[in-house]
């Protein structure tokens, strides 16, 4: 059991990364809240998990929304938190960057990047004096960016270095931030980032690019978090933990 005794707040969590990542938590010993925007699908990865898991619907970019789902945590465990994992992302639609609109670019950078500002903002002050772990999931698009994705590569490359700063000037705190920075993976936006229709052949493309020869999966990810999560990794902070396949090199 290697976070009993850890409660931790997932964001995303209702499918993909986000829902095996509390999983994987709850296996572990953890008591896990469950946010997200799909509060049904919440529900059911909860109910799946059993009494260590709750749902919360709530918006990533609304400061009163992070807020609850942090009061929500903090009662599991009789007023206390350790881990939060920023999960939630979105991305705009693989497309010539002079495409995408002002819509899509404030969408795309509050959920991928203003919703890590409202978390801060609202953990921290709680986890003052106790300490814990911040892991934030970005992405190999924030490392070596592929063409069609320019304002979402921009807001993975805002998390990478968010991390960085973060643990350092958190570490005072001794609240260690940091960052997962997953290979495209069969989720729920997998479309979006190809940019075309999800068929072997088009995968089989971007698959050409990965020297492990597949995408990512959401068992890689939630194990990864594991590790930063657990006292395995204290003395680990700042750290851009590429899960890419060899994508990155």
């Amino acid at each position: 059991m290697r976070l009993a005794g850890k409660t931790a707040l997932v964001t995303g969590a209702a499918s993909g990364f986000g829902a095996e990542i509390a999983r994987v938590f709850a296996r572990e010993g953890a008591k896990v809240l469950i946010l997200d925007l799909d509060g049904p699908g919440a529900e059911a990865v909860a109910a799946g998990i059993g009494p260590a898991a709750r749902a919360v619907a709530g918006d990533v970019t609304r400061r009163a929304d992070v807020d609850r789902a942090l009061d929500a945590a903090a009662e599991l465990d009789g007023g206390a938190f350790d881990v939060v994992v920023n999960n939630a992302g979105w991305t705009h639609r693989n497309k010539p960057l002079l495409e995408v609109t002002e819509d899509e670019f404030d969408r795309v950078y509050a959920i991928n990047v203003k919703s890590i500002f409202h978390m801060v903002s609202a953990a921290v002050p709680r986890m003052k004096g106790r300490g814990g772990a911040m892991i934030n999931v970005g992405s190999t698009a924030g490392i070596r960016p592929r063409p069609g994705l320019t304002w979402y590569n921009s807001t993975k490359g805002a998390v990478n270095l968010l991390t960085r700063s973060l643990a350092v000037e958190l570490a005072p705190e001794r609240i260690r931030v940091n960052c997962i920075a997953p290979v495209m993976g069969a989720t729920g936006l997998l479309e979006s980032f190809m940019g075309m229709p999800d068929t072997p052949e088009n995968r089989a493309r971007f698959i050409a690019g990965i020297p492990l020869g597949r995408l990512s999966e959401p068992k890689d990810i939630a194990n990864a978090a594991l590790y930063l999560a657990s006292d395995e990794a204290e003395f680990i902070t700042g750290v851009i933990l590429e899960v890419d396949g060899g994508r990155t090199i």
